[in-house]
This record gives C-alpha cells, structure tokens and sequence, in this order.
C-alpha cells in the first residue's frame, strides 16, 4: 500500500483512516506518511523520530508556520475502516483527526514554493498520557524542529480558527473523620459530611468570562468525582472530592492554583494534574494572515489541545481542521466531505 499525496484530501483522509493506528500502533502509519513525502515531496527534508515523521522547506524565508498533526487514534468502536455517502466521510479518525493529517500531506506535496517557510509535523501518541505524547518526545530531542512563528494544530474546529486554548487544572480536597459505628454515629466523624460546604462553594461558583483579542474565554469549576466510604454500617473517616478547573489563558497556572486556595480558603487542597493554557496570539503578523484568509473569523478554544505546547514556546498557536470535535472519539464519527476541501483552500491561500 501507499500513500498519493496528490490526490484529493478526502480520498486521502480516507485512506489515512482506513491504516489502523490506535495510540502505540502508529508505526506502518507512520511509515507510509514518511515514504509518500520522500517519494512525492522532494523539496522537503524529512526525519523520522521514532513513529513521528518531520519534514520542512529550507527556502530562507522571512517566517516559518509549523503545521503539526497526530496520526493516532481512540481504540476503534465499529467505525473501522472508513466508507462514505454523498455529503460525508464516515470512520474512525476522519474527525481526530485525520481529515487534518490529510490536509497538511496534500499542502506538503502540492506546495513547493511557499510564501512562509513550512514544517509539518506528523506524531504519535496524543491521544494517551501526556507522557508519551510524541511532540514531548520531538521537543526533547529535536527541538529545533518545532520552531517557527506561527503553529496550527489541526485538530477538528469545524473549519473555524481556534485560537490558543485554556489550561486545565485538577485538585483534590482531602478530609478525615473518625470511625465508629452507623448506631453509635454520635462517636465518630462523618468525613462525606465535611464534603458539603466545599460543594456548597462549587454550587454559588461564578465563573470568569474572559475577552482576550476579541475573543471570549469562558471558564469553569466543576465537582468530577467524590471518594469515600468503609462500609455500609461504618462512618467514614476519610473523603476526597476532586475539582476540575478550566481557566483562561490570561491565568498561568500559579495564579489558576491561587485562586483556587482562594475559593476553598480553610481546606487542605493539592494539584494532581495541570496543563497551562495558550494565550490566542492573533496580533502576530503570521496569525493574522491566517484569519484573514479564513474569512477574518476566529473563535476562542473552549479545552485543551497540544496549541500550549507550542505557546509555552513563545509561539501564536491555532487549531483548525475539519470536523466538529463533539463527535471525536465517538461511534458516529464523521467529517463534512465539504468542510475537508475547505480548509485545504484557506491553508493553499494562506501559504501561497
């Protein structure tokens, strides 16, 4: 099997889709992307790194745009491989993404002679802990490679510019009872009762809405877990509820961590998790570019997506892709046939 690079983004899409690669089976997928580019794209210089495949124009241009992709996929759910009617291609992957894969290797190949320098970045195991994520992996060992003035991940955006996207946040609050029997209650201390003020707080909550370059933030802090409990005739002595907050990328995340010691000020709270977020960045000069050649349309990322990687990195970052990302990971994943062929058509004018 190979991969025509020529051929139309949507014949492409679906045969990117129709190679199985769950995360960790990235490898033949992987391979194919990386002997199309070098059989079909001699203008590029192409590396692999381990089941990611970098390639990039040397052309000395005023500006470099990293156009960066991951080739895996959720484990599949009777979506595979991919078919398709009249108005939309059906499968797993078409919409996480790899309509947006599709995208990036027909411009790798048709687009020889770019206004901007371009890399394009193809890379496993996004869809996994942030560990193994491959872009980590790139930014460890070739750094060098995700350099550029302007990044846009195409993840599924409905065809709309997404720009930067919030950071995330995820804390426990602990709590400690004492134990005794359910008939004899009145000798211990009930740790799940301590629970209700600090939900009582989430539940009055008000959060933030944000206007960061004309785009709005709306965050977040939601309850996602409670943990607790002996037995059915024993009061608890010990509780966690877990709190997800999603914050704007105005907030780093020291000031995210802050501001929740705030709202649950008398409670001991501690970080498990965090990702910070990736402010829009569309005052660059590459980015408004890009705007204007969508349409002068753009929209504020409502989640997180790798678009902090490359923001942590002092770069403007953008999602856009086809799809609507409500179906990713998802039985019914599909993508517009039309939306495929029109964000091919805003990157060739903003690149050309």
């Amino acid at each position: 099997m190979s991969l025509d690079l020529h051929a139309d983004p949507v014949d492409l899409t679906a045969a990117l889709v129709d190679v199985f690669s769950v995360s960790g089976s990235e490898a033949e997928l992987a391979t194919l992307v990386q002997e199309a580019l070098e059989k079909q794209a001699p203008h590029l210089e192409v590396v692999r790194n381990g089941d990611a495949v970098l390639a990039r124009t040397n052309l000395g241009r005023a500006s470099r745009v990293v156009l960066a992709g991951h080739l895996d996929t959720v484990p599949e759910n009777g979506n595979f491989p991919s078919r398709r009617d009249d108005e939309f291609l059906h499968g797993l992957g078409t919409v996480d993404m790899k309509g947006g894969d599709a995208v990036f290797l027909h411009l790798a190949a048709t687009l020889p002679e770019p206004k901007h320098d371009v890399t394009f970045v193809f890379y496993d195991n996004e869809e996994v802990e942030a560990v193994k994520n491959g872009l980590g992996r790139i930014e460890r060992e070739l750094p060098e490679w995700l350099a550029g003035d302007l990044a846009i991940v195409g993840e599924p955006s409905n065809g709309v510019i997404e720009a930067g996207c919030q950071g995330t946040m995820r804390v426990e609050l602990r709590f400690s009872g004492k134990r005794a029997h359910t008939a004899r209650a009145w000798m211990g201390e009930n740790a799940i009762h301590a629970l209700a003020e600090p939900l009582r707080r989430l539940a009055e909550y008000e959060p933030r809405i944000v206007d960061i370059d004309g785009l709005t933030y709306r965050e977040g802090l939601q309850a996602t877990a409670v943990g607790g409990g002996v037995a059915g005739n024993v009061v608890p002595d010990a509780a966690v509820l877990t709190v997800n907050h999603r914050f704007a990328p105005d907030r780093d995340p020291a000031a995210a961590e802050r501001h929740l010691r705030e709202v649950f000020d008398g409670f001991e709270l501690s970080v498990v998790d965090l990702s910070p977020g990736a402010l829009p960045g569309l005052s660059a000069p590459a980015a408004a570019e890009l705007v204007a050649a969508a349409g002068g349309r753009a929209a504020a990322k409502l989640g997180w997506t790798d678009v902090a990687r490359f923001a942590a990195r002092g770069m403007p970052a953008v999602n856009f892709g086809p799809g609507d990302p409500t179906l990713a990971h998802t039985k019914q994943e599909n993508v517009r046939i039309a939306e495929i062929r029109q964000v091919t058509d805003v990157l060739r004018t903003f690149l050309t």
